[in-house]
């Protein structure tokens, strides 16, 4: 049988700090996922549910977008995809009499992992305006409010409609129609805050906002670059990849500010060398970068490529150079001008040490670069994100086999999400596609990103926010202002399997809409249906779950948006044509209109059959074809920045732990990192901490400077316990999204406005 959720919140005085782990993964791993698994589910439905987990007649797993090969093993799983499986499939309720019992007010004091932990919401709920407490409300009647609160507005921007990562395409599909439908392209989502970086980047050098590479190229690469990503926590199954590159002979750089485990070493807990015999050594050269010094890093690299060319010659693919790129001669001539001495600043290591590091990139002849939120929540990611391309263009690493970019996403669903229309700046040619399908006239002009959004609650301009997904509130920068915003909205609306935070912060009316998870049984139109979702390498595959639903009466979220779909445009001709009630009873339906709306979709509910996956057009990666402005790769030449930190302070990343997914806290421990039973830490060198006059283990304030455009601004976090951490000098790190507080709202990345959680200025204050 399954436990009983906490009574009590997660108490900070029991924290204990031991040595971190040298390893990933092993028997550990799996102990602590069966614990949990048994704790939320009880042994035999674990089993049951388990087993299921990414095969070809189960369920996406709701944790990472990392793929499955087509060969899958009997446990496709990793030790924290257990845990959001856990999670979703709890038997733990939280039903009207939970609603009754606890009062708003009560339910805003408990921390984010309590909240959690009570289990899977049952019934629509609403909360009026004044009101202490949430009460039950029918499907018809919520639907029906929320309708007249969209057809009643005076101006459909002032709506904002979030998406989370975990939506299926079919869901993300009707949901963008619904929106655009109503005339606003206000479609901020978690990829703001994550990747638009890689996108930006991307979009602009190689003409797609996404990777280039399949799961075996990651397997025949010679060099694997995986820079400030932790793929031990936040990828587990990425390393049964790096896994197979190295016995194949592959070279692994790990560049990150933290030496953490799973860049080290693996153990396997599916192969006897992994359980018997020591595991396998991953990184062959860890490369331990201050924060924000990634780019300075690439443009060492290319440096140095292009001295030992000029002196030797045999480095440079000259002909992919000519025939495919543009710009060379730029970026060449810019990186010749950047001196040494900024290199060896901005990286903290010798020019020697960074010669090192490029010379094992001269001699790779297939080069695949991985990374993740350590190079794109900075001021000048997108810039850095150019600099990897250029190194990788240099060799003609891109569109030949082992070799290409690889941003290793997040959520299970995010690349899909933004491949079927979740984005405020829709292309021209998805919108003309989008009206011939459904009869209607999109709007053009650009939405609200995630930023922009808050700004705009902040500011009293937003009269609904609907949230598909996700917990808004926790995840999104500068805590205070957006509990502020959030307050202002007229209606809130949060589509959501568990309860948040976003639910007891909320508008003047709010409603909680239950939804299906990807564990559970979807039966519409008498038919177990079927949704899809698309990995972090473009590949799509279906998704079916099993179980029987948290209540009776719970709605997909296909079912809630084509509902509401049919309730806010009826009457209105100048709305998108087309049969909802079909669209809710009939999936395959959906995915005709996908399949005739966005190229590569063709034939895709015969593609989808009987547990196949099909690859989405790639031109950079299939034919070297690439879809930029000119038609070309293009070099670029970016002017070097880097973070200068000011005396006295330390700049900080905000991160995971072990047990946690992105907003979601699985539990106290952050175990690789060697911490248990509490999160309020900051991790940091020692010597910094005797040189601010602290001691280990001493409480402290963090408190966050940044200039704006009204002068110097500050925010506080409280109570974080000093943990001396092997960091570089002056770099500090913290669990969000206890410190999302202290990153300022409009402070953002050039380009993608992505805000900057891994370059947080702040001092330390000793508490009163």
């Amino acid at each position: 049988m399954a436990t009983k959720p906490p009574t009590h919140d997660i108490d900070e005085s029991r924290l204990t700090v031991e040595e971190r782990e040298e390893y990933a993964v092993g028997v550990p791993a799996v102990l602590h996922a069966l614990k949990i698994s048994f704790e939320q589910m009880g042994v035999l439905r674990s089993a049951r549910t388990l087993l299921r987990v990414n095969q070809k007649d189960g369920f996406d797993c709701p944790g990472c977008a990392w793929p499955e090969e087509d060969r899958r093993h009997a446990a496709e799983f990793c030790e924290n995809g257990a845990k959001a499986v856990a999670e979703e499939a709890t038997l733990r309720r939280v039903g009207p009499a939970f609603f009754a019992h606890h009062s708003v007010a009560e339910l805003r004091e408990h921390d984010d992992w309590w909240l959690g932990q009570q289990g899977r919401l049952t019934h629509p709920m609403l909360l009026e305006e004044g009101g202490t407490h949430y009460r039950p409300i029918s499907w018809d009647a919520a639907l029906g409010e929320i309708a007249t609160a969209l057809r009643e507005l005076d101006d459909p921007d002032d709506a904002v409609f979030y998406t989370s990562g975990r939506t299926s395409n079919e869901a993300a599909f009707l949901y963008q129609l619904l929106v655009r439908g109503l005339g606003t392209n206000n479609l901020p989502d978690c990829s703001n805050m994550c990747h638009e970086s890689s996108g930006s980047a991307l979009t602009q050098t190689i003409g797609i906002g996404k990777g280039t590479v399949s799961i075996v190229d990651i397997h025949d690469a010679d060099l694997l670059i995986v820079a400030g990503q932790n793929p031990g926590t936040n990828h587990p199954r990425m390393l049964s990849a790096l896994e197979k590159a190295k016995e194949k002979g592959a070279t692994i750089i790990a560049v990150n500010p933290l030496p953490e485990a799973g860049l080290f070493h693996f153990k396997n807990p599916q192969t006897p060398k992994g359980v018997l015999l020591g595991g396998t050594k991953l990184a062959d050269d860890f490369v331990q970068i201050r924060l924000g010094g990634d780019q300075a890093l690439f443009q060492a690299i290319g440096k140095h490529l292009l001295e030992v060319e000029g002196r030797e010659g045999g480095v440079l693919d000259h002909a992919f150079i000519r025939e495919h790129t543009a710009g060379f001669d730029d970026y060449a001539a810019h990186v010749a001008s950047v001196g040494w001495e900024h290199l060896t600043e901005a990286t903290g290591m010798s020019e020697e040490r960074l010669r090192e590091v490029a010379e094992r990139v001269r001699a790779s002849t297939s080069t695949i670069v991985c990374w993740a939120m350590g190079l794109t929540q900075h001021k000048h990611s997108v810039a850095t994100l150019r600099d990897v391309v250029n190194v990788l263009l240099l060799q003609g690493n891109i569109g030949r086999p082992g070799a290409g970019v690889c941003p290793v996403r997040g959520h299970s669903n995010v690349q899909g999400d933004r491949t079927v229309g979740i984005y405020e700046k829709p292309s021209e040619a998805f919108l003309a596609a989008l009206d011939r399908e459904f009869a209607f006239t999109a709007p053009r002009e650009h939405g609200y990103d995630t930023v922009e959004a808050i700004r705009a609650m902040r500011d009293g301009r937003v009269k609904v926010f609907m949230g598909m997904g996700g917990n808004f509130v926790s995840a999104t920068p500068d805590t205070r202002v957006v509990e502020e915003g959030m307050s202002r909205v007229g209606l809130t609306v949060q589509v959501s399997t568990k309860l948040n935070r976003s639910h007891v912060v909320h508008g003047r009316r709010a409603i909680i809409l239950p939804t299906l998870g990807r564990t559970d049984r979807d039966r519409r139109g008498g038919v177990d249906q079927r949704v899809t979702v698309e990995d972090s390498m473009g590949a799509v595959h279906g998704s079916r779950g099993r179980l029987a639903p948290p209540s009776d009466d719970m709605l997909s979220e296909v079912a809630i948006l084509a509902r509401l779909c049919e309730l806010v445009f009826a009457d209105r001709a100048d709305a998108p044509h087309a049969d909802w009630r079909a669209l809710e009873t009939d999936y395959a339906t959906i995915r005709g209109h996908i399949s005739r709306v966005i190229p590569g979709f063709e034939d895709y509910d015969q593609r989808i059959e009987k547990g196949r996956t099909f690859f989405l057009p790639n031109g950079p990666r299939d034919e070297r074809r690439f879809p930029t402005h000119n038609g070309k790769a293009n070099f670029t030449a970016n002017p070097l920045e880097y973070p200068v930190i000011p005396e006295g302070r330390l700049l900080l990343q905000t991160l995971r732990s072990h047990d946690q997914y992105n907003t979601t806290i699985y539990g106290k421990d952050d175990r690789y990192r060697g911490i248990h039973d509490g999160r309020r830490v900051v991790l940091i060198h020692p010597e910094d901490i005797r040189e601010l006059g602290f001691a280990e283990g001493e409480l402290v304030d963090l408190v966050s400077e940044w200039t704006g455009p009204g002068g110097l601004e500050e925010r506080r976090a409280e109570e974080f316990r000093l943990v001396p951490y092997d960091t570089p000098r002056r770099n500090a790190a913290a669990y969000y999204p206890e410190t999302n507080v202290l990153v300022p709202l409009d402070s953002t990345a050039d380009v993608s406005g992505t805000p900057t959680s891994k370059a947080v200025v702040v001092r330390l204050e000793k508490r009163p």
